[in-house]
């Protein structure tokens, strides 16, 4: 009886052994999908994710933003700071603070968040508010929406009412009162 006890317990202690290996490769193959799937994670989503909360913006051309997360959409976000609204395009975002750890991917979002920003500067335009534009070169310009195009706002400045055209390329955010 005792070479059948010792016989099991090698193969017991040589199933244990595999089954240390295969858990040690199965950890591995976990952890590697998980950063697979991680990078398949955009700003944006983690943005959609922290709507409601308050964050921290770097913005090339305005610098500090910080406020209230109220709305995502393709291309842009909309944060409440103070009394004023500020539409922020997402390529002008260099870093962000307070966001969520969690993101939500595109095909979850509300159909309205696939409107663009035109869809945003068209709103603004319709009421004739007069609002600031901040470019990404730092350019800053006072002036009332007319007409949005495709890819550019148009609007008139001074008391002139001169008409001037900015491209969405070229600019970081918008800012109107709320």
């Amino acid at each position: 009886m005792t070479w059948e006890a010792d016989l099991f317990a090698y193969l017991d202690d040589l199933e244990g052994e595999a089954g240390a290996v295969f858990d040690a490769e199965r950890q591995m193959e976990v952890a590697d999908r998980a950063r697979a799937e991680y990078s398949s994670v955009d700003a944006a989503g983690r943005l959609m994710a922290s709507v409601g909360s308050d964050v921290a913006l770097r913005v090339t051309g305005l610098g500090a933003l910080r406020g209230q997360l109220v709305r995502v959409a393709t291309g842009w976000c909309l944060v409440e700071s103070g009394q004023q609204e500020w539409i922020v395009r997402l390529a002008a975002i260099s870093t962000m603070q307070g966001v969520s750890p969690r993101s939500v991917p595109h095909d979850a979002w509300p159909v309205t968040a696939k409107l663009g920003l035109g869809s945003a500067l068209r709103r603004i335009s319709e009421s004739q508010e007069r609002c600031g534009l901040r470019m990404l070169d730092g350019a800053q310009y006072d002036v009332v929406p007319v007409r949005v195009g495709a890819d550019f706002v148009e609007a008139v400045m001074g008391e002139q009412r001169e008409l001037h055209l900015f491209t969405f390329e070229a600019l970081a955010a918008v800012h109107t009162r709320r």
